[in-house]
């Protein structure tokens, strides 16, 4: 078989391969604009209203699934990051370069205010200023 012929095949077989996506399309539509039929629904409207409701119920049921695999980890012993000098070192590295606070927390493992702290006690952080109290 020659190169051409294998360019021509290969043609053959993205215009097959174009006609099934198009009946898959066609298919698809037919097949969801029957479905309020299918259910017993008289009108489109009822049958998204339906689907909305059963799809609340499902993603209040799946909400209280994950709400107890929180509650399971609380139970556990809470575990804190060790913050030792070098990652301290790190992080002062990490705000002198610019980095926000908030991806410095989250490249180390550390809470924000843990960072927070740690430019306090290098003293990177700029005071307040003060405002007067209101008389």
């Amino acid at each position: 078989m020659s190169f051409i012929d294998q360019i021509a095949e290969l043609e053959k077989a993205k215009a097959k391969l174009a006609q099934a996506e198009a009946k898959l399309s066609a298919d698809r539509v037919s097949a969801l604009a029957k479905l309020p039929s299918d259910y017993g629904y008289d009108s489109l409207n009822e049958f998204i209203k339906a689907l909305k409701a059963a799809a609340g119920k499902a993603g209040k049921g799946k909400k209280a699934s994950k709400t107890a695999g929180k509650t399971a980890k609380k139970a556990g012993k809470r575990t804190r990051a060790k913050i030792t000098p070098e990652i301290k070192q790190q992080v002062i590295a990490a705000v002198q370069a610019g980095t926000p606070g908030a991806k410095i927390a989250k490249d180390f493992g550390i809470s924000l205010p843990s960072v927070q702290n740690i430019k306090k006690e290098a003293g990177l952080v700029k005071a307040r200023a003060s405002t007067p109290a209101a008389s």
